[in-house]
């Protein structure tokens, strides 16, 4: 009876939903305290944990007489030393209701990358603010690069309050002042929760020092917050990774479900062939199965013979993504070496791998005021609008339509090192390469006559469409 029960038990835990999230903030706004706190009174912590956190507390805590609990995450020398968070750091646990993956991203902006790192996952945010200091440039810095990263729920938790009297007029303040600066990025949804990090107020259990907050405690909301439709369950894409030819029966291509739903029998659309065919079998670890979904790793045959490989991309026929050389797109330059914008990168955009060159940087954004300017080169941490041009098309969706298909990483062909990242924006109008030279076909030169010049006629057309610039000289 009781193998039983740890099996439903284990069963039940793999079906719990997972939940990733980030805390972001200024320096000593009590991200890594809170995460501390939060993990302390949901009793997920084990003995020898607890033992070390009273021991390290002693030797370098920074909370008085109290324990410190920013030491289960600042694990870094250099962090404990100066009582602040450097890298970004992990840390995992569940509750009844749902599993947790939380990223202690740091505050200082020489650190943005990481920030960026910590939040390319998640699916919430939590921003701190001193109660005391209200909203301030780094709050305004990390509300911006969230909603550059498409991070749909915020949480703005208006820390230490206990040093405020615990004020409802502080709290409504910051209120304010918050959502009239995020409402123009278009965050959908924001909720603020008062509380007090060190003290525990509203971080497992609600606080008797606030009875005029009628909200959720933090952990109460983090457990409840509705995540399930932040997933693009629409449109189906599914880049090819492997094909798997285990022997001369079967012929399947196998890779991760980035979006959307495939159902056996379903009509598919290879691209760039646009060769047709349909959804034979849906084949797992475990077996076959009648539909797949997001993330999960499946192997799909098909009933027709396609020439199919690596870095190409199967979707329904009546869902197409984009198709094209040319896109812009907001970069976040990450490597320590300044950027030449003379240079050719490889971009690796799903399971595609192919050369890029940057065609023109439209301006930099001032992450401290959001302020547009003109650039032309980037360095470490900075962000900029850039257009892009590859060396074969690229299948992809914006960003902020579809995670999977709008994001990429830029690599340095010499060291190899992730040098950027990237968030799809849309295609590049044609307006837009105007100051780009556009190669001319000069028919009569190459000795094409005009019998053929209809059908190189359509070829340019098709060209076009794939956003290559190619001018037709009769």
């Amino acid at each position: 009876m009781e193998k039983l029960n740890i099996k439903e038990f284990l069963d039940q835990d793999e079906k719990k939903d997972l939940l990733r999230l980030l805390t972001a903030g200024s320096v000593d706004d009590g991200k890594s305290t809170l995460i501390g706190r939060l993990l302390f009174d949901s009793k997920k912590l084990y003995e020898d944990q607890l033992d070390a956190l009273e021991r390290d507390t002693k030797r370098y805590g920074n909370a008085g007489e109290n324990i410190d609990y920013a030491l289960l995450l600042d694990g870094l020398k250099a962090e404990r030393e100066q009582g602040i968070t450097i890298d970004v750091a992990y840390r995992y646990f569940s509750t009844n209701k749902r599993k947790f993956i939380i990223a202690d991203t740091p505050g200082h902006e020489q650190y943005t990358r990481n920030m960026i790192t910590g939040g390319s996952t998640a699916n919430l945010a939590i921003i701190l603010v001193d109660a005391r200091a209200g909203v301030i440039t780094q709050t305004r810095r990390h509300t911006y690069l969230v909603s550059l990263l498409g991070i749909k729920h915020v949480v703005l938790a208006v820390n230490k309050m206990d040093l405020v009297d615990y004020d409802r007029k502080v709290f409504d303040k910051i209120v304010n002042d918050y959502r009239h600066f995020a409402e123009p990025l278009g965050i959908p949804d924001i909720t603020c929760i008062p509380l007090s990090a060190l003290k525990g107020d509203n971080v497992v259990e609600r606080s008797e020092n606030m009875e005029w907050y009628t909200g959720k405690s933090l952990l109460d909301f983090l457990e409840t917050v509705h995540i399930g439709s932040d997933m693009n369950f629409t449109d189906f894409r599914y880049p090819v990774q492997y094909v798997l030819r285990p022997n001369l029966d079967f012929r399947g291509f196998s890779s991760t479900v980035a979006s959307g739903i495939v159902r056996k029998g379903d009509e598919v659309v290879a691209l760039p062939s646009m060769k047709h065919s349909r959804v034979k079998s849906i084949v797992t670890y475990e077996g076959e199965q009648d539909y797949a979904y997001p993330p999960e790793a499946i192997t799909i045959t098909l009933e027709d013979e396609i020439d199919i490989s690596r870095g190409e991309m199967l979707v329904h026929p009546d869902n197409l993504p984009l198709v094209s050389r040319t896109f812009e797109a907001m970069l976040v330059w990450m490597d320590e070496k300044k950027m030449n914008p003379d240079e050719q990168f490889f971009i690796k955009h799903t399971t595609n791998l192919t050369r890029v060159q940057i065609d023109k940087i439209r301006y930099k954004v001032n992450v401290n005021t959001l302020e547009q300017s003109p650039c032309e080169a980037l360095e470490l941490n900075e962000i900029a609008k850039v257009i892009f041009t590859t060396g074969k098309p690229l299948f992809f969706d914006p960003y902020g339509k579809n995670k999977s298909t709008g994001s990429f990483i830029l690599i340095d062909p010499i060291t190899n090192n992730t040098c950027a990242v990237g968030m799809i924006i849309d295609k590049t109008d044609r307006k837009d390469m105007q100051e780009f030279e556009i190669p001319e076909i000069h028919l009569s030169r190459l000795g094409i006559g005009t019998e053929h010049w209809e059908a190189i006629g359509k070829v340019v057309k098709e060209l076009d469409r794939q956003g290559i610039a190619v001018k037709l000289v009769k």
